[in-house]
């Protein structure tokens, strides 16, 4: 017979063990449960939605698919994207973002192997067009993105392999 735990009976599980007399030392649990491992965070979340899946040298496993080169990840629609390292991003480059209605409130840019700040100009162009910008390692872009759009918020992702480091 199985035992089925949730993640909020984990502590008290935890505290109990501690206090037993025969305790021995028990390994971090806090990795098992690191959001950035997970693809479907939440419960109930639609089949059609994008979930990135896995970040590679050379591109993206997103729904089951791998995907070469970099990505930019719109509601349920997967694009490829010119840019090959973060100084090729421009606003030309994301000018599609111009076009959507609604634009959405945040673009998630995976930035490859290391996390790098975005070009103020890009900034602006995105600000102007009324979205907000966070530039992050691609692996943690991927679960910002993925989380983000379980939870059902307008977000966008444009996404540079783990390969690229500028």
């Amino acid at each position: 017979m199985a035992v089925k735990l949730s993640a909020r009976g984990l502590p008290f599980v935890l505290r109990a063990i501690g206090n037993s007399s025969n305790a021995k030392s028990w390994p971090s649990l806090r990795r098992a449960f690191s959001i950035y491992d997970q693809i479907n965070v939440l419960p109930g979340v639609p089949k059609d939605l994008i979930r990135i899946e896995g970040c590679t040298d050379t591109g993206f496993v997103a729904n089951g698919v791998q995907y070469e080169g970099s990505l930019i990840c719109i509601n349920n629609l997967i694009l490829s994207w010119s840019p090959r390292q973060l100084v090729d991003v421009t606003s030309d480059s994301l000018s599609i973002f111009q076009l959507l209605q609604p634009a959405p409130e945040i673009l998630v840019i995976g930035s490859g192997k290391r996390s790098e700040l975005v070009d103020p100009g890009i900034r602006n162009f995105l600000r102007t067009n009324g979205i907000k910008v966070e530039s992050v390692d691609s692996w943690n872009a991927a679960a910002t993105f993925n989380f983000l759009n379980e939870e059902g918020r307008v977000v966008a992702g444009a996404f540079l392999p783990l390969g690229i480091s500028s």
